[in-house]
Parts: C-alpha cells; structure tokens; sequence
C-alpha cells in the first residue's frame, strides 16, 4: 500500500509540473515594466520588436525582447536587464559599465561588447573576437570564461 502511495504522488508531481510547463505567454511592449521600456525607448530605438514574452516562475516574472535583427534582451520582473545579447549590433556602451568599458578600451581596443549578462554575482561579457570575460559587480575583471 506505501508502495502505491509513493507511485502516485510521484505520478502526480510529475503530472503537475508538466502541467504547469507552459508558462510562458506573448505580450505588447506597454506590458513591460516602464524601467525596461525606457531602456528600449533610448537604447534600441531604430530596431523593431519582433516577439515580447513573459514567462513566469516560482519566483516571479522574466521578460524577454525579441527584435527583428536578432537581438535579444532579457529583463528581470522590476525591468532591470538581465542580458543583452546583439547579434547584428553592439551592447550599448551606455548599458555597460563604466568600470568594464574602461578595462575592455584599455586591454581590448576596438573590440565591441556583443554579448553582458548580469546576475546576483557577477558580470559576463562576450566581445566580439568571441573573448569571453567576467567581471565582479563593482567591474573589476576576475577572470576568462
């Protein structure tokens, strides 16, 4: 009898979480939070949406933008970026830190940032070269990734 009641509630917990899965829905860019509006008002201007989604998790919500030239931004639930990715174009300088952006003209001249990703911990920045670098949050290099 244990044994049928295990079987079951793992059948259950696998059937809920598949269940819940599909989390994720498209939206219109007023949906977004006015912080990460304004990024894309200032910084991406000259480049159209393609696709705007949402998806939700335990913790909140994630965002992320899709332009028609294959660049991406990912922004956390406050609309605080969380990666920018710029396959046909550069990162931002102005969206780069000031500490990364002196360190990146100082040991890698005439690279541009196409990739930055944020989180809790740390930064990373892919150049276009394909050099990848991490960085702490006060912008102090750490190490090659």
């Amino acid at each position: 009898m244990k044994h049928l009641l295990l079987i079951l509630s793992c059948a259950m917990t696998l059937i809920s979480s598949v269940a819940c899965a599909d989390n994720e829905k498209q939206i219109s860019q007023d949906k977004l939070p006015a912080e990460a509006q304004q990024v894309i008002k200032k910084h991406f201007t000259a480049i159209k949406t393609a696709l705007i989604t949402v998806e939700r998790d335990g913790f909140g919500k994630d965002y992320e933008v899709t332009f028609t030239n294959g660049d991406r931004i990912e922004f956390d639930e406050k609309g605080q970026w969380e990666e920018i990715d710029c396959r046909a174009t550069s990162v931002p300088t102005e969206l780069i830190p000031t500490a990364i952006q002196k360190y990146i003209e100082a040991n890698y001249s005439g690279q541009k940032v196409i990739k930055i990703e944020r989180d809790r911990r740390e930064y990373e920045v892919k150049l276009v070269n394909r050099i990848e670098l991490v960085f702490d949050l006060k912008g102090n290099f750490l190490r090659f990734d």
